[in-house]
Parts: C-alpha cells; sequence; structure tokens
C-alpha cells in the first residue's frame, strides 16, 4: 500500500546505514515514505540508502530555525531538526526509530484511528508497566521507577476485554530482540525478549508509562511534543520528553497508545554501567517528576498546547531537574513549530 508523501521517517545516528536500516529502506521504499537522517559532529559523512536524506551538521547550521543555532553538538537532540525539517515540508505523519531498530512481520505505516482496549487502575497506582501486559517475563521500560519495577501489572490495572476505536496521535510500538530497558534490568537480566502478540492498550489519564523515541508514531495535532530536551542526561532526554507529552496529551483529550512489536532491536555496544551513570537521576526523579507535572495547572485544548509545553518545562526548570538554559530552547522549538 503506498502513502502520500505526507509521511515522514526520522532517525539519528553518526554511522554509515546499518542492516537495520537497509530493513527500514526496503519498507520504506515500498511504502513510498520520505526520509530525513540527522547526522551529528561524528558525522556519518554520507548515508547511501535510499530514499534517505542526510542532513549532515554543517546543512543542520544552515536550516531557518532558531532552534538550529542553540542546539549543543554531540547530542541525541539534534533529532529535533529532523522533526522541524519533515513539519517545515507538510510532514502529517512522523515515524522515529533508532538506526539498531528494523522493521519486522506486522510493520506497516499506522493509522492515527487505532482499536485498543483501555487499562484502568484497581488501586490508584500511577505507575504502569505496560511491557508486562505484553508478556509474562519480569521485565520494565527504560524511565520506569525502580520501586515499580517489582510491582505486578495484573495486580495494579485491568484490561477491559473489549476494544474501543479512538484517535491516538502518539503511538508507541515495543520491540523483540533486544527492548528499550534501563541498565539496572541489562545489568543483571539481560537476555533476548519476544514480546507476545496481543491487542493494542491505551492508558487512561492519570496513568503513566515512560515511551521512547525508536518505535514511535506521531500526527500533527501531536508534533510539538516531539520536542526532546537538551540540558539534561542523555538516557533521559526521550524519557522526560515523554512525560511531559503524556501530561499534554491528557489536555487535547486523548490517550497513549501502546501496541505489539513489530520491530527487532539489535542494540548498538554501549558501556553498561556508563547508562548506568546517565540514568542515576531518572533512579531518582522520576516519580517526583511525575508529581510537578501532574501538579502543572494547565489548560484544556489544542489552543493551549504551547503554553503548556513551557509551563511544565518551567515547572522542571524551577525544580532544579533540567537546567534553566533550556527554557531558551523550548522557547526556540515553539517558535520554530509555530
Amino acid at each position: 500500500m503506498k502513502h502520500p508523501d505526507d509521511t515522514y521517517i526520522v532517525v539519528t545516528t553518526i554511522q554509515p546505514p546499518t542492516a537495520c536500516m537497509q530493513t527500514l529502506a526496503r519498507h520504506a521504499r515500498a511504502n513510498e515514505l520520505r526520509w530525513i537522517v540527522v547526522g551529528d559532529r561524528k558525522g556519518p559523512a554520507e548515508f547511501p540508502l535510499q530514499p534517505a536524506e542526510l542532513l549532515s551538521l554543517d546543512e543542520q547550521k544552515k536550516l531557518p530555525f532558531r532552534l538550529a543555532r542553540l542546539l549543543p553538538e554531540k547530542h541525541y537532540a539534534r533529532k529535533n531538526l529532523g522533526y522541524l525539517l519533515a513539519m517545515a515540508r507538510g510532514c502529517r505523519r512522523l515515524y522515529e526509530t533508532d538506526d539498531d531498530n528494523a522493521p519486522i512481520a506486522g510493520w506497516g505505516v499506522r493509522e492515527r484511528e487505532v482499536d485498543a482496549r483501555r487499562v484502568e487502575a484497581l488501586n490508584g497506582n500511577r505507575w504502569a508497566n505496560v511491557y508486562e501486559a505484553f508478556t509474562a517475563e519480569q521485565i520494565w521500560p527504560r524511565g520506569l521507577p525502580l520501586p515499580q519495577a517489582r510491582r505486578h501489572f495484573a495486580h495494579d490495572f485491568a484490561i477491559e476485554t473489549a476494544t474501543t476505536r479512538q484517535s491516538a496521535p502518539i503511538q508507541q510500538g515495543l520491540a523483540n530482540g533486544s527492548p528499550d530497558v534501563d541498565a539496572v534490568w541489562r545489568l543483571v537480566l539481560d537476555h533476548e525478549v519476544t514480546f507476545d502478540d496481543v491487542p493494542n492498550l491505551f492508558l487512561p489519564r492519570g496513568v503513566w508509562c515512560p515511551f521512547n523515541s525508536q518505535n514511535t508514531w506521531w500526527w500533527r495535532e501531536a508534533f510539538p511534543l516531539l520536542y526532546l530536551p537538551s540540558h539534561c542526561s542523555f538516557r533521559m532526554t526521550d524519557i522526560w520528553r515523554s512525560f511531559v507529552a503524556q501530561r499534554c496529551l491528557w489536555e487535547l483529550g486523548y490517550e497513549l497508545e501502546f501496541h505489539h512489536a513489530d520491530v527487532h532491536q539489535a542494540r548498538n555496544d554501549h558501556d553498561l554501567m556508563h547508562d548506568f551513570g546517565d540514568e542515576t537521576v531518572g533512579y531518582q526523579r522520576n516519580e517526583e517528576i511525575r508529581k510537578i507535572l501532574e501538579a502543572c495547572p494547565l489548560q484544556r485544548g489544542p489552543g493551549q498546547l504551547r503554553d503548556n509545553i513551557f509551563r511544565c518545562y518551567e515547572a522542571l526548570v524551577g525544580a532544579a531537574i533540567v537546567d534553566r538554559a533550556e527554557l531558551g530552547l523550548v522557547a526556540a522549538w515553539l517558535e520554530d513549530c509555530a
């Protein structure tokens, strides 16, 4: 099935095309998708893989976005410029992933309207370990507060039997193989994982689960929520973005969707102790962030989205969770989005 050219893939990388990216390219060509690859100081110098378009560091600096002059180099948040370029070109549906994730059977261009089962909290717990809804194994997503890792999804939440069809402008897919987990899980339990192919889930307002930037679909109404913060830990940038996104998504009247694994992650080499160090601030403060964001006095409706995003980051700066310099980048991002 072919799709209009308003659907974009955005990836960031510092290396030549990986085997995973070659697999993604075959799907992109089959579906006539457009694709922006965001480079950085380390490269790559070229990315000879159709239909990918490499956006080098030099080219990024020439973009007509305020944010292009403010983003730090050698940082994952340079992916923000790929989002902005896609938006400027008329993107209405955006798929983001990483260079170590490859589509598998069941991957396809997703529609905004989805059928999913809704989750219901049973005992007031605010954190849902969604991975446990897709497997019986002990595993939790990166960003879940560690005290929640020993809780059982089935004890805290019920899943409705019937599915509901509704619009979901942010949709997070799981990954088989080497899923997105924290360094604690990898240091203690690391092994290959295959999630069960079960129906999609909607998380209702007030139920939190971190989501990442590795197999995620976004629609235009939610595009301002794509912003990745720069003045924070590398391992927390997409996680803290996900917390802001969830909080603001509720004020738009939507729920976050999770679906079965439709990519396989062949994870790039990582220094796990370095990852652990980068994640420590999240282990210590992610529950605090939830409370801060829940207390933010946000306003309902799409016309309030940009103000709501800025209020969330002001609150995180006020709690010394992200550096005050972040606010200048957020303001530039919101101006560029507009």
